[in-house]
């Protein structure tokens, strides 16, 4: 039997979160081996934490990365402010994203193991939210904004636009940041909604009176007006009666990302 010193039980304890007398046990069960005894943490403490799945985690933490044209977004969710303004959250957010800058996407996988562990000190519903990597094409401008608020991340954008200077494309960054945008173009929209939408205006204009003539062309500008708060190109720049079209000019937004904690 290998001998386990109170040094060994504490390192453990401090790297995964558990009790002492449960990483002394898996130290014993692991016959000392650091790495072996931690995996056995994990286990016994997610088929614990596996019971919080249901519970509602909207709030939590997101992070950005940038190197040359390439930039990555990663949304880590909890279920309490408290957690996801800890430093071991805020930390394991960057890396995250950091790792998603290095090698793609998938890149998350190789973090799980950190994950486990904080959903285990953490005992809440903790998982990966939006997990985004842009590679801007030759000429493009890519941008990325972060919000901080109590020293974590809580609105994050990435931005890849074509024929726009770097000023621009961070203005309307910064404006997606404030708007929130559901969509690039009105195809992108989910049609239930839209055909909701329509169908609540043309009940509504009925209703007001107004003349049967005159309806498909009342619903057809209350439907631009619906589709100017969530398509970003018609959005008007941070409220204003100018679009961000307009703003943009002969450019064109590529593709966005965003995430907000809360929403």
């Amino acid at each position: 039997m290998a001998d386990i010193t109170a040094a060994d039980v504490k390192s453990l304890r401090d790297a995964t979160g558990a009790g002492m007398m449960d990483a002394k046990k898996a130290l014993v069960e692991a016959d000392g081996d650091r790495q072996k005894a931690a995996q056995i943490l994990r286990q016994k403490g997610l088929s614990k934490v596996a019971t919080l799945e249901d519970r509602e985690n909207n709030q939590g933490a997101v992070a950005i990365a940038t190197a040359g044209n390439a930039a990555s977004l990663v949304e880590l969710k909890s279920e309490t402010d408290f957690s996801a303004k800890a430093d071991d959250f805020v930390a394991l957010t960057q890396r995250l994203a950091d790792a998603v800058l290095a090698d793609g996407e998938g890149a998350v996988e190789g973090l799980k193991d950190d994950l486990d562990s904080l959903k285990i000190s953490k005992r809440e519903n903790i998982e990966l939210g939006k997990v985004v990597r842009f590679e801007a094409a030759d000429g493009n401008v890519l941008d990325a904004y972060v919000h901080i608020q109590d020293g974590r991340g809580t609105n994050a954008v990435l931005l890849e636009v074509e024929g726009a200077d770097i000023e621009t494309a961070h203005e309307i960054a910064l404006h997606i940041a404030f708007a929130k945008p559901s969509a690039l173009a009105r195809d992108e929209i989910d049609p239930g909604l839209v055909e909701t939408a329509r169908s609540g205006f043309e009940e509504l204009t009925i209703k007001e009176g107004k003349p049967e003539q005159a309806v498909p062309k009342i619903v057809e500008g209350r439907m631009n007006s619906w589709y100017g708060e969530r398509v970003l190109p018609e959005q008007g720049m941070f409220g204003d009666k100018e679009t961000v079209q307009q703003r943009l000019g002969d450019g064109r937004i590529v593709r966005f990302a965003q995430a907000v904690i809360g929403d």
